[in-house]
């Protein structure tokens, strides 16, 4: 299955029993889910699948698991935050062999790398596996921005394809496709900004509140796509005050109540992280309760 990099692709929270485990049934519930809605692929082990407290084998156990669920309908992505080549390279080799279509890759972690050392960490893994990549570009959150320099240098790569842009500057999509034409395919990986992105010519929508919001969601990016902007608006108008909780420190915790409230997951978070409590988690449930009662007719 080659991947298109276009359309709407969940970036998929990972569901905890209340002991700490995997929970494959709820997380198979909330799959089934997405697919229903026609997203376009799901991707595993990324910031809101919790992947900096996931072990290498729950990351394979998921892959394997929700390649089987999916049963080729879309592409199965994971993602890649690692800290050293020599372990990125481990873990998209042991991907592939999973069943995974793609990966999603982080720059390097904790070591703020140079621009010689990210596109040499970049290259080292696309040059390890057939598996085409998504480069994850989020400078605000992990440090590293992966310049248009660096992407003109990894464009030599045929399996380096498409870019999560998460740097909030709506504007890099134009400077992207200026200087790249259609070389990268761009997908908007900030919630608050989508609808803005995928009219400047964004192919697609790596998404967050989709895992409690699916329907919306697709909703939004085929009525953006096929230029049905009155519509599109109308929805998304509604929906950002719930988008918002994408752009949080805490937007696992948040969205994962977002899930349960509308019955698709669980508030089940691995340690350090904590579920919410007070006056904090009554803030957050009026605002998706609020969403939830005014929640538009598709």
């Amino acid at each position: 299955m080659t991947i298109q990099w276009q359309g709407v692709f969940p970036a998929l929270t990972t569901k905890f029993t209340s002991d700490d485990r995997l929970d494959l049934t709820l997380f198979d519930k909330n799959l089934q889910a997405q697919l229903k809605a026609g997203v376009d692929g799901v991707i595993l082990g990324g910031t809101l699948g919790e992947a900096s407290v996931l072990s290498n084998d729950e990351k394979f156990e998921l892959v394997r698991f929700t390649v089987e669920k999916v049963n080729d309908k879309v592409p199965v992505v994971m993602n890649i935050a690692e800290g050293s080549t020599r372990d990125a390279v481990k873990l998209a080799h042991e991907a592939e062999r999973c069943g995974a279509k793609g990966l999603m890759m982080l720059p390097p972690m904790r070591y703020k790398s140079d621009h010689r050392e990210t596109v040499a960490y970049y290259k080292a893994v696309a040059d390890s596996t057939s598996l085409p990549i998504m480069v994850y570009n989020n400078p605000v959150d992990y440090k590293i921005e992966v310049t248009l320099d660096m992407f003109g240098e990894l464009a030599a790569c045929k399996n380096i394809q498409a870019v999560k842009e998460s740097t909030r500057d709506v504007s890099n999509v134009t400077r992207m496709i200026n200087r790249f034409g259609d070389r990268f395919k761009i997908l908007c990986g900030v919630d608050t900004l989508a609808m803005e992105e995928l009219v400047l010519g964004a192919h697609g929508w790596v998404a967050g509140l989709v895992c409690a919001f699916p329907a919306e969601t697709v909703a939004v990016y085929r009525l953006t796509k096929a230029n049905r902007i009155e519509e599109a608006l109308k929805i998304y108008r509604w929906f950002l005050p719930l988008l918002e909780l994408d752009i949080h420190p805490k937007l696992v915790q948040y969205i994962k109540l977002a899930e349960q409230e509308v019955g698709l997951g669980s508030e089940n978070v691995r340690a350090p992280r904590l579920t919410l409590i007070g006056d904090e988690r009554e803030r957050v449930l009026a605002i998706i309760r609020d969403g939830i009662k005014n929640r538009p007719s598709l």
